[in-house]
């Protein structure tokens, strides 16, 4: 039996897309609260990580929904939205592992943003659970997320800088299969605008509702 969503709190907004598409930047500026999904990457020592195809020795997929704790972000959607509160760890991408955590609160807000790389993945589990309210894949020009996505992971050294470029290169040919797949699996690629717009819509029903 799953959850009547009637019953619960909030609800979840999933904030996908390729890797440097602006999603971080755009869950804060909607003023909700969010979730990083990003945060419950596997730790770098985790056995289970997947290397680039499958290659012994090759770079660790970190694009590959492999590379993460699914049922842990899952359990942890459910508890802040039956509960209004839940604890998430915080991982620093430049050392692979969970630093600390920190604590996540509703604070009376309709909706969280749940936004990652994987955050369509589990589109199909939130709405079993009746936790869903919209997954959208947040999509723009190869080249621009390149440029976004380079820049961003100089300035917080996340990897060395060879592993940027080659990831960077190998994610920028793939884009257009990366949100093919995101709308795969159940979420609305939208540009910027169109997902202010959507996640508008949703607060504007939320206050009739109120």
């Amino acid at each position: 039996m799953t959850d009547s969503s009637d019953r619960l709190p909030a609800r979840v907004i999933l904030l996908t897309g390729p890797s440097g598409s602006g999603k971080s930047r755009l869950a804060a500026r909607t003023g909700l609260p969010v979730l990083r999904l990003d945060d419950f990457y596997k730790e770098g020592d985790d056995p289970t990580l997947p290397t680039v195809g499958g290659v012994p020795g090759a770079d660790i997929d970190w694009d590959s929904p492999l590379s993460w704790d699914e049922d842990a972000a899952v359990r942890a959607l459910r508890e802040l939205c039956a509960e209004g509160r839940t604890t998430a760890p915080l991982y620093d991408i430049s050392v692979s592992a969970r630093v600390g955590e920190e604590s996540v609160r509703l604070d009376g807000a309709p909706y969280v943003v749940a936004e990652g790389v994987f955050a369509a993945d589990i589109t199909a589990r939130c709405r079993e659970l009746g936790l869903l309210a919209d997954a959208i894949c947040l999509r723009g020009r190869p080249f621009t997320t390149f440029r976004r996505r380079l820049v961003r992971d100089i300035r917080e050294a996340r990897k060395p800088l060879p592993f940027l470029l080659r990831r960077g290169w190998r994610l920028m040919r793939t884009e257009g299969v990366i949100v093919a797949r995101h709308e795969s699996l159940g979420a609305r690629a939208c540009t910027r605008d169109e997902t202010y717009a959507r996640i508008a819509r949703l607060l504007r029903g939320a206050s009739l509702r109120a």
